[in-house]
């Protein structure tokens, strides 16, 4: 069995085609044989934010510190967008380089290096 779903301009399209053992050996018979001896390796998609690291751990090094709410703007304008921001302020808080210390207002994150 082979179900198909997508659409079609506006329309929904959801078709279920049967097929046997025959109609798959016709259907096998008609795609092109790879003669590569060994499967392609795919390589990882690229984490945006993986450009974006160093400079993350540049800003809080040159600041030495800097509260949460502060240093989530600045990763923020840094990388386009809040959701990025706090992305990188996660990676910031569970990295060696840097120590997050609590406080009454907000955390303070320092740069150890």
């Amino acid at each position: 069995m082979l179900r198909i779903k997508g659409r079609v301009g506006d329309w929904p399209v959801d078709l279920t085609v049967e097929m046997d053992a025959e109609d798959w050996a016709q259907l096998a018979a008609h795609l092109p044989v790879e003669s590569s001896p060994a499967p392609a390796r795919v390589a990882p998609a690229a984490n945006p934010a993986d450009g974006l690291w160093p400079m993350a751990l540049e800003l809080l090094q040159r600041a030495g510190s800097m509260e949460g709410p502060q240093l989530l703007g600045e990763l923020a304008a840094l990388a386009g967008g809040e959701a990025a921001g706090k992305r990188l302020l996660v990676r910031l808080r569970h990295s060696p380089q840097v120590q997050v210390e609590s406080s009454a207002d907000a955390p303070l994150y320092r740069w150890v290096g």
